[in-house]
C-alpha cells in the first residue's frame, strides 16, 4: 500500500525503428540528463531518469518528474520543449512502463500480420508499427497492423497516433472487438479468410491497477466493475482466438489484479478451447522484469462482500451478476494442465510501476467449433458417406483427406455467400456431432455519426439564385 500512494513515475519511449534513434538516446543521456543531476526543483531533488532494465537497447527510460514540474520549472524548459517537439515527430512516446510489456511479449517481426482488438488510445499500436519496421532496409515491410476500437472518437485519437510514424503499414477499424467480422483476403484468384500471427487482446477492466495515476479510482471501483467486464472480455478474447492461426500467439493483458477478469478468463478460455490453447511460458523473454505467477485459487465477492468460493454455493437470485466461468475449475488435474501460474502479475511496489496482468497464448490447432470442413460443391445433393453401385457390388465412397477437400472447395462465389458459410461453420461448428460452439452473433450496432461522403452540386450554381442552390444540397 505504501507503494500506492506514491505518484507513477513518468516514462518515455524512444522509437526504436527510426534510423536515428541512437542519436537521439545519446543526445538524452549526454546532453539533457546530465542537466538534471544535483537539481533540485520546489525543495525535491530531480531523479536523473533511469532506463528500464527489462526494455531492450535501454531505449525506455523513467524519472520522477512530473508533468507539472516539466512545465512550470524554468530550469527544465529545454528539456520539456525537447520532449515536446520529439514527441510530435515521432521519435518519443510517452508510455507507462507496464504498458510496453504485452508489445513486447507479443514477439512481432517486420512479415506478421498483427490485429490489435482493442487499440485505442494507441501507445500499443505505435510500438507494434515500429517492430514492423525494424528493418530500416525494407521500406515496406510484408506484414501490417489493423488497429480495432468500439469508440469511435477514440479512432480518431488512434490515427493521430499512428499519424506521427508515417507509416503504410497501419489500418484504423472501428468495431465491437467481440463480434470483429473476418477479414478476405485474395489468394491467387481464390477468396480465403484472413487469420493473424499475432494478435494483442488488451480488453477494457476495471482499472484497479491504475490507482497510483488515476485517483478516481479509489472511490468509485466496487467488484460489481469486476463481474460486468467479465463476460465482455471472454468474448473479446474467445473471438481473438477464432482469428489466430494456428502457431500464432495471442497476449491478454488488462490494468487490474482482479482474478475475475485476468486467470478466470484465461482458465475459461482455456477449458472451452479443449486444447486447441496453451499458456506459454515467457518467464525469460524479458530479463529484469520482476513479476509474480498468477493465481490457481480464488473467490468471488458480490458488491456488498459476500464471498463464494464455488458455483454451487450461489444463491439463484445471484445468477445474473455471478456466472460459473468466474470461478477455477473443480477438476486438480485439468486445473495443473492450465500451467495458470505462467500468467505475469505485475505489482506496483515490485519495481515502481502500476499494477497489471499478461497472459500469453499459443495457439496448436483450430477452435473446437471451427473444426468442421467447409461445404462442398454438391454436398447437399450427395452425401459424404454416400454408397455407390457398381457391376462388381456394393463399393464404399473412398475417405477424402484435406488436401483433397481443399481441391474441391467451391470457387467463383460472391464474398457474401463465403462470408455467410464462414458465419454459419463458426455458428453452428459441430452441433450435430454434439459439440456446441459459441452463441449466434448478435446484430451489430453501427457506432458514430454516419455523413455523406459527398455533396453534388450542379455546374451552374453560381448562376443560380440562392434558394436554388441551396435545395440541392442534403437536409
Amino acid at each position: 500500500m505504501e507503494a500506492l500512494r506514491e505518484p507513477l513515475p513518468a516514462t518515455l519511449r524512444i522509437t526504436g525503428y527510426k534510423s536515428h534513434a541512437k542519436e537521439i538516446l545519446h543526445c538524452l543521456k549526454s546532453k539533457y540528463f546530465k542537466e538534471l543531476e544535483d537539481l533540485e526543483v520546489d525543495g525535491q531533488k530531480v531523479e536523473v531518469p533511469q532506463p528500464l532494465s527489462w526494455y531492450p537497447e535501454e531505449l525506455a527510460w523513467h524519472t520522477n518528474l512530473s508533468r507539472k514540474i516539466l512545465r512550470k520549472s524554468p530550469q527544465l524548459e529545454k528539456f520539456h520543449q525537447f520532449l515536446v517537439s520529439e514527441t510530435e515527430s515521432g521519435n518519443i512516446s510517452r508510455q507507462e512502463a507496464v504498458s510496453m510489456i504485452p508489445p513486447l511479449l507479443l514477439n512481432a517481426h517486420p512479415h506478421h500480420k498483427i490485429l490489435d482488438m482493442c487499440a485505442a488510445p494507441g501507445s500499443k499500436t505505435t510500438q507494434l508499427i515500429e517492430m514492423l519496421h525494424a528493418d530500416m532496409n525494407v521500406p515496406f515491410p510484408e506484414g501490417f497492423v489493423i488497429a480495432n476500437d468500439v469508440d469511435n472518437k477514440r479512432c480518431y485519437l488512434l490515427v493521430h497516433q499512428a499519424k506521427r510514424l508515417s507509416s503504410p503499414c497501419i489500418m484504423v477499424v472501428n468495431h465491437d472487438a467481440s463480434c470483429i467480422p473476418r477479414l478476405m483476403i485474395d489468394v491467387n484468384g481464390r477468396k480465403e479468410v484472413l487469420f493473424y500471427d499475432r494478435i494483442l487482446c488488451d480488453v477494457p477492466c476495471s482499472g484497479d491497477g491504475t490507482m497510483r495515476k488515476n485517483i478516481d479510482v479509489w472511490k468509485k471501483w466496487t467488484t460489481l466493475n469486476s463481474l460486468q467486464l467479465h463476460g465482455l472480455q471472454l468474448r473479446i478474447a474467445t473471438r481473438g482466438a477464432e482469428q489466430l492461426v494456428e502457431g500464432g500467439r495471442m497476449v491478454y493483458s488488462t490494468c487490474s489484479l482482479n482474478p475475475i477478469e485476468d486467470e478466470a478468463v484465461i482458465a475459461s478460455l482455456l477449458e472451452k478451447s479443449e486444447g486447441a490453447l496453451e499458456l506459454a511460458d515467457v518467464s525469460s523473454e524479458l530479463p529484469g522484469l520482476k513479476w509474480m505467477p498468477g493465481l490457481t485459487q480464488w473467490k468471488v465477492m458480490t458488491k456488498d462482500g459476500q464471498w463464494f468460493a464455488e458455483w454451487d454455493e450461489v444463491p439463484h437470485s445471484r445468477h445474473t451478476q455471478i456466472r460459473p466461468t468466474m470461478f477455477p475449475p473443480k477438476d486438480s488435474e485439468k486445473l495443473q494442465a492450465m500451467h495458470l501460474e505462467r500468467c505475469l502479475r505485475i505489482l506496483p511496489h515490485h519495481q515502481n510501476t502500476g499494477g497489471f496482468f499478461v497472459a500469453v497464448l499459443v495457439k496448436k490447432s483450430s477452435m473446437p467449433w471451427n473444426k468442421r470442413p467447409p461445404k462442398l460443391q454438391g454436398e447437399s445433393a450427395k452425401p459424404r458417406d454416400s454408397v455407390q453401385s457398381n457391376p462388381a457390388g456394393p463399393m464404399v465412397e473412398k475417405a477424402e483427406g484435406p488436401a483433397e477437400l481443399e481441391r474441391k472447395l467451391v470457387t467463383g462465389i460472391g464474398d457474401a455467400e463465403i462470408i455467410e458459410r464462414t458465419e454459419d461453420l463458426e455458428n453452428n461448428g459441430n452441433k450435430k456431432d454434439g459439440v456446441c460452439g459459441p452463441p449466434p452473433s448478435k446484430k451489430m450496432k453501427l457506432f458514430g455519426f454516419k455523413e455523406d461522403p459527398f455533396v453534388f452540386i450542379p455546374e451552374d450554381a453560381a448562376s443560380m439564385g440562392s434558394d436554388s442552390a441551396g435545395a440541392a444540397l442534403p437536409r
